[in-house]
């Protein structure tokens, strides 16, 4: 398994494979950050080109996953390791509390320890999901969505692709969350989110607006 970036969120990627007792032939990529050595812990490579990429690929398999948080960067990152040859794959931490029915959870998405999710959920491809957040009844997420740690989504609310919800955010029920949305540490969100906003507060209200996405990302 080829794990994406070799600091920060890679670490707790890395322990979700520790606690699956999945660590043989682990390697991090890191083609960015000149300060770091060879080995995280002194115990996995760090790949620093695509070429030890490709032939990591051809000796061990292509599985691959992402240690970056940041929706748009994570989707970047897909598609490039998917054009040379990778198997996108998800971590999903034995510790984390998923229920018994109806929850789909995409392809390549990241799930941390203590994260709850009910039954009847939905995930897209690409997410992630931090530790101690809570994720109720029929709520459906969307595509490389990033939920930060003890984030709350209430029953049957919706997350638009490539939004991030803060730390301790709490989104109340059948609220629906545009896609590209930022939703500040600490808020509660009360109504329906459009696309392209930064929302903070109790309750929430746009402070800022963003730039629409490329009509290139999903």
């Amino acid at each position: 398994m080829l794990i994406i970036g070799a600091k920060g969120f890679a670490k707790e990627v890395l322990e979700v494979f520790v606690q699956l007792k999945k660590t043989e032939n682990l390697v991090f990529y890191d083609d960015v950050n000149t300060e770091i050595g060879d080995y995280l812990y002194d115990s996995f490579p760090i790949l620093k080109n695509e070429k030890e990429v490709v032939d990591h690929f051809e000796r061990f398999g292509s599985e691959f996953t992402i240690g970056i948080g940041s929706p748009i960067l994570r989707y970047k990152l897909y598609k490039k390791f998917i054009k040379i040859g990778g198997v996108f794959c998800s971590s999903i931490s034995p510790l984390a509390l998923i229920s018994s029915y109806d929850v789909k959870i995409g392809t390549g998405s990241n799930i941390l320890m203590n994260s709850v999710f009910s039954n009847s959920i939905s995930l897209g491809i690409g997410c992630l999901v931090y530790c101690n957040a809570i994720i109720t009844h029929d709520c459906a997420i969307g595509q490389f969505v990033e939920i930060s740690p003890a984030a709350v989504l209430l029953g049957n609310c919706k997350v638009g692709s490539f939004s991030q919800i803060g730390a301790n955010a709490t989104i109340m029920p059948n609220v629906i969350i545009g896609k590209n949305v930022v939703v500040g540490a600490g808020a509660v969100v009360t109504k329906d989110v459009p696309d392209n906003t930064v929302v903070a507060g109790i309750p929430a209200k746009v402070i800022k607006e963003l730039k629409p996405l490329n009509e290139n990302y999903l």
